[in-house]
């Protein structure tokens, strides 16, 4: 259960990252509480999976989730570039969450 709280953390992160980019330097609004609201509940199930998973996984895994989701995003959605070092960069932060996952006895 804990994985699938982090899990769920880490697309709040890809979320807040999102909104935050619309708030255009939190000078809009909606998109700057979103942001918040957001922020706040990926921290809270943050923290809940850490009360069980190891501070090296759980963080690891929730920032790597975020990066790799970010430029997911930042392709499919804001038309960022999607060159070749790019693309092989998310491919190793993808391969380092998985090993965090393998390797984690939780």
């Amino acid at each position: 259960m804990a994985w699938f709280i982090l899990l769920l953390a880490g697309l709040l992160e890809i979320a807040w990252a999102f909104f935050m980019k619309q708030s255009e330097g939190f000078t809009q609004p909606v998109p700057t509480a979103i942001t918040i609201v957001l922020m706040m509940a990926s921290f809270i199930l943050l923290s809940i999976s850490m009360k069980t998973l190891p501070l090296s996984s759980a963080y690891a895994v929730w920032t790597g989730v975020g990066s790799a989701g970010a430029f997911l995003v930042g392709v499919a959605v804001l038309g960022e570039a999607a060159t070749p070092m790019r693309m092989l960069a998310a491919v190793f932060i993808i391969a380092g969450i998985a090993m965090m996952k393998l390797s984690s006895s939780s």
